[in-house]
């Protein structure tokens, strides 16, 4: 059989950490920061751990990444 491919767009935006879940960057910080409080600029700091359904989707678009 050949080789699974990864989608291209995945690897780019999703992480996968030892344990086996799915990071990903806060959404909402590409521009506008004038208007979002300072609150939730703290708050959307780094990465965060996507839902149980999200990760099912994600980790199908890289088998490799397990």
């Amino acid at each position: 059989m050949p080789k699974m491919k990864t989608k291209s767009s995945a690897k780019k935006r999703f992480k996968v950490t030892g344990t086996g879940k799915v990071m990903a960057a806060q959404a909402g910080k590409q521009h506008g920061m004038i208007k979002r409080s300072n609150k939730f600029l703290r708050n959307a700091r780094g990465m965060q751990e996507l839902s149980a359904p999200d990760q099912k989707i994600v980790k199908s678009y890289m088998p490799y990444d397990r």
